[in-house]
């Protein structure tokens, strides 16, 4: 067992699911639909978790790159290497520690006592399939598990349901989740709710904002470049 976990109960920790750049920016692989609104919200979030002190583990999907290979990927999204696989830069907090997806479960004793934030790559949507990721999960103590990131039909349901049926409280920030299909999404939402996930918006979570513009996306959207502009008055004919 991870010697500090044991030692004291954490009163929160938050959950930071794929905040990766395929996933949050317009020219990602596997941009999720809602992307501007919720990158606001992730960075509100990440900036209340460092103004409260509260640890972050990150999870990570990173896929091999097989094109020196027999030509293709089994995916064309957050591939090794890729600026894509990158994390959004402000979802780091300078004092974290990074594991590769290599099967192995090895962590450090007092992990939690000398990093603010554990970044761990995984190979799968699912983040239990992954050992090392599962130990962490299952032997981490909380009051309270909160999860932001995505995609909401994918590892952000599994990620849930994993921590539940591990007899974990969850809570999902539901404006700081990116998601593709919005019906799937709909019916992952009511499904982790209804085995015990409890919803919060960021702003009863990390309190409001004047944020509207993040800076990290260069789409029109993103920008603020989308609005209407004003109607030039007529010149004068001479």
């Amino acid at each position: 067992m991870i010697r500090q976990l044991l030692r004291r109960r954490r009163r929160q920790i938050l959950i930071d699911v794929n905040t990766q750049k395929d996933f949050f920016l317009a020219n990602g692989n596997v941009c999720v639909r809602n992307h501007r609104r919720v990158l606001a919200n992730i960075r509100r979030v990440m900036a209340w978790a460092r103004r409260n002190n509260i640890s972050v583990i990150s999870t990570c999907e990173v896929y091999p790159n097989n094109n020196n290979g027999n030509g293709c990927s089994a995916t064309d999204y957050c591939i090794d290497g890729t600026d894509g696989q990158k994390k959004i830069r402000y979802t780091l907090l300078n004092n974290r520690v990074s594991f590769p997806a290599d099967g192995n479960t090895d962590l450090p004793l007092d992990i939690l006592r000398r990093y603010r934030q554990i970044v761990l790559h995984k190979r799968c949507i699912d983040p239990f399939e992954e050992p090392r990721i599962e130990r962490l999960l299952t032997e981490v103590q909380a009051d309270e598990f909160i999860l932001i990131g995505a995609s909401l039909e994918g590892a952000i349901e599994a990620m849930a349901l994993g921590l539940l049926q591990r007899g974990k409280k969850v809570r999902v920030v539901v404006d700081a989740l990116g998601l593709h299909n919005k019906r799937q999404a709909k019916l992952a939402l009511r499904k982790i709710e209804a085995k015990g996930a409890k919803p919060i918006e960021t702003k009863k979570l990390a309190g409001t904002s004047r944020l509207r513009q993040v800076r990290i996306c260069n789409c029109k959207s993103c920008q603020g470049l989308t609005r209407k502009k004003s109607p030039e008055k007529s010149k004068p004919s001479d």
